[in-house]
């Protein structure tokens, strides 16, 4: 503890494709959509996160609205640093101080992702004041978060469905034994209903209302137990052009989410013949975890128990899941060393 710590603040990030979360002082401080508004004219971003997100799909020429990241990773590197940036300065303890403070971080990244992406994260951090920079792979936080003891040597198995990549991984030993990330998560569920409602029922709506349909009827399977009721959608009629609305239920929904969860269930099923005879003989008593606000997608727990033939736990609050286990992390470094990337 040197005399530098006393202006060291500690906090931990999950820099997701569709939310930002941080946690300082073990407490959630900052859960924001990752989305920013630039100005065309003067190049300057204009909002960030809630409020930017109010103006998706509402913009006029000159105002753009952009999601700085693309499947978990940074795609747009000087709209991600002024996130960041941001979303840092918002934290209400940081607000008060009259230098900024020089940060110690433990930041998320998905677990299939390349050493130039990882370089970029890294280097965002440090643009921020970040003089401490850990990483942690994302399916690893996410078991830490739900509160699996992973330097057992046990197997767990994690599932990790966020908004631009779904992480499947299996932990043992403090490590990921194999993993899988695929491309196929919330923002896809997203575009399907989109194209669902363009094709079937000639209606084009935009993503924020896919959204809202995705939360509020998305399903999994066509025979929920306790089925959410029809709502209404309102959009463009692509032939006439003039808004209209329709009505949908939940079974039309998971017509349009069948495809991609075809793959996140192959997906899971490849993790599983990858596994190491003992470890799946582990994962065979303790079942497979979801984690990551996917997982709250209705039914879908059923279907990948029906498909694996195996119990299915969703993690509770599983959208904060992946953000608690980076702040344990960060509490706990020294008995994390060995699963932080430096």
């Amino acid at each position: 503890m040197g005399f530098f710590d006393f202006f060291t603040e500690e906090i931990a990030i999950d820099l997701g494709t569709a939310n930002t979360l941080i946690i300082h002082n073990d407490k959630v401080v900052v859960d924001s959509p990752s989305i920013v508004a630039r100005d065309r004219v003067t190049g300057k971003i204009i909002a960030v996160g809630k409020e930017a997100n109010l103006m998706q799909g509402k913009t006029h020429e000159n105002i753009k609205t952009i999601r700085p990241l693309k499947d978990g990773v940074i795609a747009d590197f000087d709209a991600s640093e002024q996130m960041i940036n941001r979303l840092i300065k918002s934290i209400p303890a940081l607000k008060k101080k009259i230098l900024p403070p020089s940060l110690r971080m433990v930041i998320c990244i998905p677990s299939g992702i390349t050493e130039v992406e990882m370089r970029a994260v890294k280097e965002s951090a440090e643009r921020v004041n970040g003089k401490e920079i850990y990483l942690i792979h994302e399916p690893m936080a996410a078991a830490i978060g739900i509160g699996i003891d992973t330097i057992q040597p046990k197997g767990n198995m994690i599932v990790d469905i966020g908004g631009g990549t779904t992480e499947i991984a299996v932990i043992a030993l403090g490590g990921i034994v194999c993993d899988k990330s695929v491309k196929i998560a919330g923002d896809v569920f997203t575009n399907d209903i989109i194209y669902y409602m363009r094709t079937q029922h000639n209606l084009y709506i935009g993503e924020t209302t896919a959204e809202k349909v995705k939360i509020n009827i998305g399903s999994a399977t066509d025979d929920l137990e306790m089925p959410p009721d029809e709502m209404s959608i309102q959009g463009r009629d692509l032939l006439t052009g003039k808004p209209k609305q329709v009505m949908i239920s939940y079974r039309e929904i998971a017509k349009a989410l069948d495809k991609s969860i075809l793959r996140i269930e192959d997906a899971v099923m490849e993790t599983l013949s990858q596994t190491p005879p003992e470890l799946a003989a582990d994962i065979y008593n303790t079942g497979i975890y979801l984690a990551g606000g996917g997982s709250m997608l209705r039914g879908l727990d059923k279907r990948i128990s029906q498909k694996t033939d195996l119990p299915v736990y969703i993690a509770e609050d599983p959208l904060r899941a992946v953000v608690r286990g980076t702040g344990i992390a960060l509490k706990n470094l020294d008995r994390f060393k060995n699963i932080l990337i430096k």
